[in-house]
């Protein structure tokens, strides 16, 4: 397709991939052609990197553009081998209009430790997304893999997948990319923390309740994973 017979909403959702593809790249969360970053527009279809590509290096023209079952909408490039993870989530999110999926490496690191991103230590997360919950291990490339994280994405916006990477999910990119970029922070800190003491001790549940109070004053109003215990409980 010609950049000539685009809507302004697609050129601009194909400008904005593009941008966070070069944020992730240059900030170490994606490496190669790891990772992949999609946008839904507002007739439905999904626009999303594609398959084999840096994501620093793309141009609008470059972006895949695909209906809600992975189909081509056009003689473009084709899409990314993982465009399962995007399907999934936006069948299980109708609010999602962004989504990224990264190789965060303190983040992924942490899921081969063992250690549980869910655990409530940082106040800032614990206020906003919760804590961050951790698929099982899914093969990638296969159906396995999306299935995996279904459950995790009706509850929550941020997520792992075992060995593997994260998901994002954002009400726009930059609101998914803000996300990932919270996550990699995040994970920093506990990893840092876990080398200087040798393990992680959680918030009293008593804190963890005085700040999860302040949601609704603050006017929070997202998914968090420790008012609905997503991950741990059946998710609602």
């Amino acid at each position: 397709m010609s950049a000539r017979t685009w809507s302004e909403e697609e050129s601009r959702l194909r400008t904005a991939i593009c941008r966070v593809g070069k944020l992730s790249y240059d900030r170490n969360y994606i490496v190669g052609a790891d990772g992949n970053i999609s946008a839904r527009m507002s007739d439905g279809t999904i626009l999303i990197t594609p398959t084999g590509a840096m994501k620093g290096f793309l141009e609008p023209v470059h972006i895949a553009h695909v209906d809600m079952t992975g189909r081509a909408m056009d003689d473009g490039p084709k899409p990314s081998s993982e465009v399962g993870i995007h399907l999934v989530s936006y069948q299980e999110r109708p609010d999602c209009k962004a989504i990224c999926h990264a190789h965060p490496p303190h983040a992924v690191a942490l899921t081969i430790a063992g250690v549980d991103l869910q655990t409530p230590i940082i106040p800032e997360i614990i206020v906003t997304i919760g804590g961050i919950p951790t698929a099982p291990f899914g093969t990638p490339g296969t159906p396995e893999l999306p299935e995996t994280i279904r459950d995790l994405v009706r509850c929550s916006d941020v997520m792992m997948m075992q060995n593997h990477g994260s998901v994002t999910l954002g009400a726009n990119l930059m609101d998914a990319y803000k996300k990932l970029d919270m996550l990699e922070h995040t994970a920093k800190i506990l990893w840092l923390a876990h080398v200087a003491k040798g393990g992680l001790e959680p918030l009293a549940p008593d804190l963890v309740n005085k700040m999860l109070a302040t949601r609704s004053k603050l006017g929070i109003t997202t998914r968090n994973t420790l008012e609905n215990q997503c991950g741990v409980d059946p998710p609602r």
